[in-house]
């Protein structure tokens, strides 16, 4: 399973895990429009049944 992508929580969190050429994850969370440095513990969140993977529309509509 690939651990990156940018996921929705069921009260409306979105976050991004994003991978280095090395490997390490990163986690961002969108806040008023900015993505910030999140919590590492936030990738385990995107294996939760009420956690949805955005699709690749959803994601182009969000802020870069």
């Amino acid at each position: 399973m690939d651990p990156t992508g940018v996921f929705r929580s069921t009260k409306g969190k979105i976050w991004r895990v994003t991978a280095n050429d090395e490997g390490a994850l990163r986690v961002e969370v969108l806040q008023e429009g900015e993505w910030i440095p999140g919590r590492i513990g936030m990738v385990g969140l995107r294996l939760s049944e009420s956690t949805t993977r955005l699709s690749d529309e959803a994601v182009a509509k969000l802020p870069q």
